[in-house]
C-alpha cells in the first residue's frame, strides 16, 4: 500500500498545474473541508447531544428546518466568513444572499447545508452540497446580481459531502471527479479514488415513484419501460447526496422531475442541480432538466427550482430518447 495522500496535499498539488494560481480556490476548498469536518462531528454526536428533530420553524421554501440544518449552516458560514476568499454566500437556509465584509474577494459559494435533513432522526445518511464561483464584477466594486445568476458551466468546482458509514468529500475543478474519506481519528481526508468514472450503464433507478402519476406521460412510460426486462431496480433514499452518490458509483439513473404540483420540480438549480451536474459530467455521465443540459440552464434567480434527470451515458440517452416525444 503507498502512502496516503491528503485532502490538503492533492490541493496544494492540482494548484500547482495552474502557473500563476494565487492559491485562493485552494483556500477556499481547505475551509469547506473545514467546516464538513465539524458538521460531521455534530452529525455523529446529534443523539447524544439532543440536536435532532425540528427547530420549529421553516426556511425559504416552506421546508420544516432541522435543529442539524441550522448547526451546519451556521458552521459553513461562520468558516466562510473568516476565510477571506469569499465575498457572497447563497444558502438554502437563507432567502437573502449572505454578504461578508470583504466585499473584494473572489469567490461566491452556492450551498445546501445539510441536504436530506429529514432522514437525521431515523439515522439515515445526508451530506452537505456546494458550488463555486468566480466574482465577475471588478473587485473594487460591490458585488451584484450578475455575480450571482449564471449557468452551471461557469462553476469553478463543485462536490458534495457525505455524511453515513464513513464521511466522504466529492469534488471537481473541471479536470475530473476525486473522492475522499475522512480519518476522524486524526480529522484528515485522505484520496480514496482520484478519477471517479461512472459506469456507462446501471441497473438501478433512483425517484420517488409515490409521486409517478403526477409525472410526464413520457416519463411514465420510460417507468414502465425500466421494469420491463432486463429490469432496472428501484432505490431511493431521500437524500440527493447520497441518491446521486449511489448512482455516480454503479452506474444508472437519479430523478427528480417536474410534475402536475411542482412544474419546476423541488430541487434547487444553483445549489443542488447545477453542482451535482457538474461533477456527474465530469465523471463522465448526463444531466439533464428533460430539455437540455442543466449546466445550460438560465438562472432567474437564487432560489429556482429545475428537473433534474442525472447518470449514466447510455441510460441518460435512452431516458432523453422518451422525455423528447413530449
Amino acid at each position: 500500500m503507498g502512502r496516503l495522500i491528503t485532502l490538503d496535499e492533492f490541493i496544494l498539488k492540482s494548484q500547482n498545474r495552474f502557473p500563476g494560481a494565487k492559491g485562493d480556490l485552494s483556500q477556499l476548498l481547505r475551509d469547506i473541508s473545514l467546516a464538513c469536518k465539524m458538521i460531521s462531528r455534530e452529525v455523529n454526536r446529534a443523539g447524544l447531544a439532543r440536536v435532532l428533530g425540528a427547530a420549529g420553524e421553516s426556511n425559504v421554501h416552506g421546508e420544516a428546518v432541522k435543529k442539524l440544518d441550522l448547526i451546519a449552516n451556521d458552521l459553513l458560514i461562520g468558516t466562510l466568513s473568516r476565510s477571506g476568499t469569499v465575498c457572497m454566500i447563497v444558502s438554502e437556509e437563507n432567502e437573502s444572499v449572505i454578504r461578508l465584509p470583504r466585499t473584494s474577494a473572489t469567490y461566491i459559494v452556492f450551498m445546501d447545508p445539510l441536504d436530506g435533513s429529514s432522514n437525521t432522526d431515523v439515522n439515515g445518511s445526508i451530506g452537505t452540497i456546494f458550488s463555486i464561483y468566480q466574482r465577475r464584477s471588478h473587485p473594487a466594486d460591490v458585488p451584484g446580481e450578475t455575480d450571482l445568476l449564471r449557468t452551471g458551466r461557469e462553476q469553478v468546482a463543485a462536490g458534495y459531502v457525505l455524511y453515513g458509514t464513513d464521511t466522504k468529500l466529492i469534488y471537481t475543478t473541471g479536470l475530473g471527479v476525486s473522492e475522499f474519506t475522512l480519518e476522524p481519528g486524526i480529522g484528515e481526508f485522505f484520496l480514496a479514488q482520484e478519477d471517479v468514472r461512472i459506469p456507462r450503464q446501471g441497473s438501478v433507478y433512483s425517484a420517488n415513484e409515490g409521486n409517478r402519476m403526477e409525472w410526464p406521460t413520457p416519463l411514465q412510460d420510460f417507468w414502465r419501460h425500466s421494469r420491463d426486462v432486463p429490469a432496472k431496480s428501484s432505490r431511493y433514499i431521500g437524500s440527493m447526496v447520497s441518491d446521486v452518490h449511489r448512482t455516480l458509483h454503479i452506474g444508472g439513473l437519479f430523478l427528480y422531475p417536474e410534475s402536475t404540483g411542482k412544474p419546476r420540480g423541488k430541487l434547487r438549480l444553483m445549489y443542488e442541480a447545477n453542482p451535482m451536474a457538474f461533477l456527474v459530467e465530469q465523471a463522465g455521465g448526463g444531466a439533464s432538466d428533460g430539455t437540455i443540459p442543466i449546466l445550460d440552464v438560465a438562472a432567474g434567480g437564487i432560489h429556482d427550482r429545475c428537473p433534474v434527470y442525472l447518470g449514466s451515458p447510455d441510460d441518460m440517452a435512452t431516458l432523453i430518447s422518451y422525455l423528447r416525444t413530449r
